[in-house]
């Protein structure tokens, strides 16, 4: 197949439940493309069911990268992503096919479209206990206030209750000297990408959370997550932070009921589509965005081919 440009690259992003995953499949398809998954959540081997993971017949005969790469305790960086990305990228392109990338994570897809050049800072396990023993003394919000004193631009990308990144953030900054979003620099880009947004209208997307969440309870999500603390994994790994799999624990632990733990899941997911929002915002215009509540796949795949809106690292 011949693409409008050399070495292009397709992105698409969008909240998640907003369907996706199924267009990316029908887009692979019709366009010889293979799937990078740009969301942090399918990294992980074992959490399936709680990520809405597409299963190995969804995705048929369509290569998928960056799925279940990592045990969920190992930690998957940015740094790792974007040295990840990039290699398979190269590769895609080199057997004249599509690199089509999928997800919902802002920062990995503005690490792919920004060219960031993201330092491999090793952690520091003495200064990561000591930030954690200051968290639980001063609690998670008036630790990231800590953070918006000495970066105000990587607090204002970090949402306070993800304290992980949050003592990430202060421990890069305490082992550097240098704020942690200055060392996010801005390169140059070895292709050209364009920016396909997927979008429905609020109630909607709710009321599709909600169904999403409810089938990953009839799918047997509680035992998934009894299974990954059966195998040993621990309840504090980082990628059991995730959104329903620390509110599942916290019930199979006795701590809350099935009840709250399904309506923490449901208000935590709308807060976290509207986080969302804010690395894909409606009004950039690098965004060609459609309404997935319609029939427009058609005229997603004439954009995808057409001339217009490709993209480099600037923007242009």
């Amino acid at each position: 197949m011949r693409y409008p440009v050399e070495k292009p690259v397709v992105l698409l992003v969008g909240p998640t439940a907003v369907g996706k995953t199924a267009l990316s499949l029908e887009l692979a398809g019709q366009l010889n493309a293979e799937i990078i998954s740009a969301d942090s959540r399918l990294f992980y081997r074992g959490m399936d069911i709680g990520t809405a993971k597409p299963s190995l017949a969804e995705r048929g005969d369509i290569p998928h990268h960056l799925i279940d790469v990592a045990d969920p305790d190992e930690t998957w960086s940015l740094a790792l992503f974007q040295r990840e990305a990039k290699a398979i990228i190269a590769d895609i392109q080199s057997r004249g096919k599509l690199p089509l990338v999928v997800g919902g994570t802002g920062q990995y897809v503005r690490a792919i479209t920004e060219g960031w050049q993201v330092p491999a800072q090793q952690p520091d396990a003495g200064m990561r206990a000591a930030l954690e023993s200051w968290a639980e003394e001063i609690g998670g919000e008036a630790l990231h206030q800590r953070l918006a004193l000495l970066d105000p631009n990587a607090a204002a990308a970090i949402d306070w209750r993800n304290q992980r990144r949050t003592v990430r953030a202060l421990e890069v900054i305490f082992n550097t000297g240098r704020c942690f979003s200055a060392q996010r620099i801005k390169g140059s880009l070895p292709y050209q990408y364009k920016l396909i947004g997927l979008k429905r209208d609020r109630p909607e997307l709710y009321e599709r959370v909600d169904m999403r969440i409810e089938k990953m309870l009839a799918d047997g999500f509680e035992a998934e997550v009894r299974g990954l603390l059966e195998k040993g994994y621990s309840a504090d790994a980082p990628a059991l932070s995730a959104i329903g799999y620390r509110e599942m624990i916290e019930y199979v632990q006795g701590k809350i009921s099935l009840e709250e733990a399904v309506m923490l899941i449901k208000r935590r997911t709308r807060l976290f589509v509207r986080r969302q929002a804010n690395w894909f915002k409606e009004s950039d215009p690098r965004i060609r965005w459609f309404d997935a509540a319609q029939d427009n796949h058609k005229a997603i795949i004439d954009f995808i081919m057409s001339g217009e809106g490709w993209q480099n690292a600037e923007g242009k």
